[in-house]
């Protein structure tokens, strides 16, 4: 029993993929389990929210707000980030005429648009390095992404039906109940449920494991939306294969410009860890429904880097 348990801790985010990837296929491949699926929906629905907020609450529990200043590698992340987003949509501008690979690069900015994951501090710490940096870099990550993404969707759909100042809005309202809640309740208990806070530090990878939770339910979701995708096997395969050459592009980035500030892990994590979440919305909000199969294939990919890196780390220590 104990070498199952240690073996889930040292392998938490393969584990979580594997077991949500095995839970989703069980429950669609046996009818016999419909009833007990069309129970659990509902429950697994209001988890993942719950799982999310727990993460980020603990992870700003032990965030110094003192030291949530910008530095210059975000300046340089965020703007390789527009970069990339320019010549995403010029490829797709180019090809709009043809609809099958007018998907695969749509599918692709999904990934290159999205924000940096509200949960990317809670690896980044993990991993040694500074959560309070990678905090303050998420919120203007998204704050960014709040701009960007009704700005530029409406070029590439212009059935999307919804105005620049609305989509902020939503979007704003979003990283608000993602990421300020958590953030000043994580405040609050810092400075006034003192025992409480220090509890969660003496248990540092809590939140990690919240993590692991949350990332089953989005690997479960994310199998479903392949499995119902209304398009060909092939379209599939290369919006999978682009997503993860796109999340190896950002991590080699991310290392590169971290290799320069000194700050290989922050920048790393700050590039290529992304908001799948945020860009599954997008994704069904201004473009066609498959192109969120891109984001849900870069939560597999960068996933399974999060888990060499933690692997790396381990071994060195």
């Amino acid at each position: 029993m104990k070498g199952l348990i240690a073996f889930l801790k040292e392998w938490t985010l393969p584990v979580a993929m594997a077991f949500g990837t095995v839970v989703y296929l069980v429950f669609r491949y046996v009818p016999a389990l419909d009833a007990a699926g069309d129970v659990c929906s509902p429950i697994i629905d209001t988890l993942f929210p719950m799982f999310i907020f727990l993460t980020l609450f603990i992870t700003f529990s032990k965030v110094d707000f003192h030291q949530m200043k910008p530095h210059r590698w975000q300046f340089w992340l965020l703007t390789v980030q527009l970069l990339l987003i320019a010549a995403n949509v010029g490829i797709a501008l180019l090809v709009k005429d043809n609809p099958e690979q007018k998907l695969l690069w749509e599918g692709v900015l999904t990934c290159v648009i999205a924000p940096c994951a509200s949960a990317a501090p809670v690896v980044t710490g993990k991993l040694g390095g500074d959560i309070n940096t990678m905090t303050a870099f998420t919120l203007i990550s998204s704050i960014l992404c709040a701009i960007t993404i009704p700005a530029i969707f409406p070029i590439l759909e212009r059935a999307a039906d919804i105005t620049f100042i609305q989509a902020s809005l939503i979007i704003l309202q979003k990283l608000a109940i993602v990421m300020l809640l958590p953030l000043l309740l994580g405040w609050f208990v810092q400075h006034y449920v003192k025992p409480l806070c220090q509890w969660i530090k003496r248990h540092p990878d809590l939140g990690f494991y919240s993590w692991g939770c949350s990332l089953a339910i989005t690997t479960g979701v994310t199998v479903k939306n392949i499995c119902n995708a209304n398009t060909s096997v092939s379209i599939l395969l290369m919006i999978a294969l682009l997503s993860a050459c796109v999340c190896v592009l950002h991590f080699i980035i991310g290392r590169g410009i971290g290799k320069r500030f000194n700050e290989r892990i922050n920048c790393g994590q700050g590039m290529f860890q992304k908001n799948t979440g945020m860009a599954i919305w997008v994704a069904y909000m201004y473009l066609n429904p498959v192109a969120s199969i891109g984001a849900g294939c870069y939560v597999l990919w960068q996933n399974i880097i999060n888990s060499y890196e933690i692997w790396e780390q381990r071994e060195q220590s």
